[in-house]
């Protein structure tokens, strides 16, 4: 087998593993940095709100429709009250706490890793199709064939979450006075729900 293909293959190999670990450095980091910001306080999916460590709820109180997120909000009499607000928020609204709705990558950062993850991905075919045109015997087409499909999967896995907005996104839970934001022309969205048409006093 020529060593050009199997140095091919090596790194073709080598530039799809640096795309997933790519991915997964980013995703950890970002799973670590949401867990940070959340430390001692509990989500409950059940009834979509934030429990912190006072005992206190922190309810929906706006979509974010062009960001893709729910803003929670605990009252602010019972924040500017607690003993631990100096060392948890200070804002004299309210803690606040955002969850994306959206799972990885549904930020802006997290797409721009997912790009490059992708470049590499692309690169790795790119050198695979390259050394298959130059050789055709049997073993080193085998060989490079068996690059290509793992790299075609990779990169069906990868563009998969690809999206700014994916569609089939789950709907933002309404109770509790929860608002949609602004919307990019300025406007804000109308809805059947009465308070989230109501208007600040």
């Amino acid at each position: 087998m020529n060593a050009e293909v199997v140095l091919a293959a090596a790194y073709a190999t080598a530039l799809v593993l640096g795309a997933f670990g790519l991915e997964w450095l980013s995703a950890h980091t970002h799973r670590r940095a949401l867990r940070y910001r959340t430390a001692g306080f509990t989500y409950d999916p059940v009834h979509d709100h934030w429990r912190c460590p006072e005992g206190q709820h922190l309810w929906p109180e706006e979509f974010d429709d062009e960001l893709r997120l729910v803003r929670y909000r605990a009252q602010a009499h019972v924040c500017n009250a607690c003993p631990r607000k100096e060392r948890c928020t200070d804002s004299d609204r309210g803690r606040e706490i955002v969850r994306p709705l959206d799972r990885w990558p549904h930020s802006e950062a997290g797409r721009f890793h997912r790009g490059l993850s992708l470049t590499l991905v692309a690169l790795a075919v790119l050198i695979v199709l390259a050394a298959g045109a130059r050789h055709h015997a049997p073993s080193e087409t085998a060989l490079l064939l068996g690059v290509l499909v793992a790299a075609a999967l990779a990169a069906c896995w990868l563009v998969r979450d690809f999206r700014a907005h994916p569609a089939g996104f789950p709907t933002p839970t309404v109770s509790h006075g929860l608002r949609i934001s602004a919307t990019t022309s300025g406007q804000q969205r109308r809805s059947r729900w009465a308070s989230q048409n109501r208007t600040e006093e």
